[in-house]
Formats: C-alpha cells, structure tokens, sequence
C-alpha cells in the first residue's frame, strides 16, 4: 500500500497494528482493514468503531496474498468516501 500510495504522490499513513491495539489505535485513522487471519473479528470491530465513524472491512484475502497494494489501496480510500469522510 505504501508503494502504491508513493508510486501516486499521495500523502497518506499506512500502518500495521496487531489486533489486541484495536481499542487504542481505532480513533486514529480513517479507515481500518483486516488482514484474512483476524477476519472472524471483523463484526466485533466494526461495533467498537461505529461510534467513532470509522469504517472497518477485510482485505481481500487474493489482493493480500498476491501483496496487491493498489488494489487495497484503492479499496481503503472507497471505504472513506462511502462512509461519507473526506478524502
């Protein structure tokens, strides 16, 4: 994702927390995604952020295996505009 941002002179944090620093870094960011290993923690998640606007979803476990950062990229900022943030 970093790359993807890089190669298209955007600005933007990307960052990797383990799954226990959900309640801590949630209020942090515009949009969280889930790597396919704690996907069956998504609808515990998306509750703890649905107070604090922030969108929650799985990344595609294709897109994260073969490490298609672009097509994470783009899924994350689909989220942000969807939940109605701006970009």
């Amino acid at each position: 994702m970093k790359e993807a941002a890089d190669t298209r002179g955007l600005d933007v944090e990307i960052a990797a927390y383990a799954a226990h620093e959900f309640d801590e870094q949630v209020g942090k960011y515009d949009v969280v995604l889930l790597g396919p290993q704690v996907k069956y923690m998504l609808a515990s998640f998306k509750e703890k952020a649905e107070g604090k606007g922030v969108p929650v979803a799985a990344i595609d476990m294709m897109d994260y295996g073969m490490q298609r950062g672009d097509n994470v990229l783009d899924f994350a900022f689909s989220l942000i505009e969807k939940s109605g943030q701006p970009l």
